[in-house]
């Protein structure tokens, strides 16, 4: 069984963390968030999460895990920066469909033009109305998104400020995407890194299993189109 498989049975049958219990006894020391209840959507697209991951760049000829720590640090200048791609990302709640995109940064506009393709892919999937969607307290989802949504019905809801497991399903997205796809292989170029979000993207919706939907993938939950 893979290692990190056995933190996520143990969680599944209510089992706490280490830090949370007394080392020599066992007993629990510290309560869970009492807003860390799972939940769980009846429908596709009563509720969307959507939310932005900062990653660095890649330079050319790869990075230190290309190149190996020596290696990468001198054959890298560190005068010219490498600067950094924005993750942007949406969930379904229900059926845990995922749509991401590499951009140039998380302004308003940026965040707007998201959602919109965003929107379209949803609906390319057989979720063609989305009721509500969810995200943190950025300037950008706050002012910026209100347009998109009003064009599509679309009422916004904002998670508690500090409180980021309440948009938990996309933020176990970003995770999965950073040990899956941007760390998981030492790529020579940003721009191969880049290419290989759509194929993982592809397999994550069709093959992947998640074991919230009972070791099968998210595309089992939609009608087919």
């Amino acid at each position: 069984m893979p290692a990190r498989t056995v933190p996520r049975v143990l969680r599944r049958h209510a089992m706490p963390y280490l830090c949370e219990l007394d080392p020599l006894t066992g007993a629990v020391i510290r309560a869970s968030k009492t807003t860390a209840t799972r939940y769980e959507r009846d429908r596709p697209g009563e509720l969307v999460h959507m939310d932005v991951k900062k990653l660095g760049r890649i330079p050319a000829g790869g990075g230190w895990k290309a190149r190996g720590r020596a290696a990468g640090s001198s054959a890298r200048n560190r005068s010219v920066p490498v600067g950094f791609d924005y993750v942007h990302s949406m969930v379904d709640d229900h059926s845990r469909l995922a749509y991401s995109e590499i951009l140039a940064d998380e302004k308003g506009v940026t965040c707007a033009g998201f959602l919109t393709r965003a929107i379209a892919y949803f609906a390319d999937h057989g979720i063609d109305r989305i009721e509500r969607l969810m995200t943190d307290n950025a300037w950008a989802y706050q002012h910026s998104l209100r347009a998109v949504c009003a064009d599509h019905a679309i009422t916004q809801k904002f998670i508690k400020p500090h409180c980021p497991w309440q948009n938990g399903k996309v933020e176990r997205l970003n995770r999965t995407l950073a040990t899956e796809w941007a760390y998981r292989h030492p790529y020579t170029s940003n721009a191969e890194r880049t290419a290989a979000l759509a194929p993982w993207l592809e397999n994550y919706n069709t093959d992947r299993r998640h074991s919230a939907l009972g070791g099968h993938p998210p595309i089992s939950r939609l009608s087919p189109t």
